[in-house]
């Protein structure tokens, strides 16, 4: 059985011909490439879950000792808002790690799985090769810090924010030594031995504060991983 010849797409400017669907090797190199960076993406994937699992242990042990023992003070909240900072910068790095090596299983996706399934010889051509290639050689982040802070925040750290503000709330209510029946008593509840009133309301007020921009920010200026049901054109798309 003859093979048609490989038309040149326009954007090409080597002059050579590129590799088809049918060229054996090329479509095995591809596969195992595409199995591989599937396999890296997964990796980190699951390192991602590691982060978070140990920011929703230590927020609830932090949280149960907070209240089981009412001697302890809500400063307590103070160690358990920094170490789930910490956590979600971390998460935030490996996010970003993550996200590169997305890209590249994406672009093989799209640009090489989806021709081979819709078996459009067409599809094939732009420059997603050179991309691809350049990415191998120079690998890149595709994302910023603060928009990865602000994916992680939105995607899971934003109800471990509001559990931990709601419990120090609580908190102060609870085993308040005084009734609080208005704002300034809820003010001077803040202040713990020698911590000021005013630097706890700032580590209170600031959180919510940082924590509702980053939400803003990321959901003004990123896009979803994955489209919303109904977003795009679902037509073909039933069972």
């Amino acid at each position: 059985m003859s093979v048609p010849p490989e038309e040149t797409p326009a954007n090409d400017t080597s002059g050579m011909p590129l590799p088809s669907l049918q060229d054996p090797c090329y479509v095995n190199a591809m596969i195992h490439f595409y199995r591989g960076e599937l396999g890296r993406i997964m990796v980190w994937r699951q390192r991602l879950d590691v982060t978070t699992t140990w920011a929703i242990t230590s927020s609830t042990a932090i949280i149960t000792v907070a209240f089981t023992y009412p001697q302890v003070p809500h400063i307590v909240f103070f160690f358990n808002l920094a170490l789930v900072w910490i956590m979600l910068w971390i998460e935030s790095r490996r996010y970003r790690f993550y996200d590169a090596f997305r890209g590249r299983v994406r672009m093989l996706e799209a640009h090489f799985l989806v021709p081979m399934i819709s078996q459009s010889q067409n599809l094939l051509g732009g420059e997603w090769r050179r991309l691809v290639c350049e990415d191998l050689i120079m690998p890149s982040f595709k994302i910023g810090k603060l928009e990865a802070v602000g994916r992680r925040l939105k995607r899971n750290y934003v109800f471990i924010f509001a559990i931990i503000m709601l419990a120090w709330t609580l908190k102060i209510f609870v085993h308040a030594k005084e009734p609080i029946t208005s704002w300034s008593v809820f003010y001077q509840s803040l202040a713990v031995h020698e911590l000021p009133a005013w630097f706890a309301c700032v580590v209170y007020i600031g959180t919510i504060l940082i924590v509702t921009s980053l939400m803003i920010y990321v959901s003004r200026r990123s896009s979803e991983e994955v489209s919303e049901f109904g977003a795009v054109n679902n037509s073909l798309w039933r069972l």
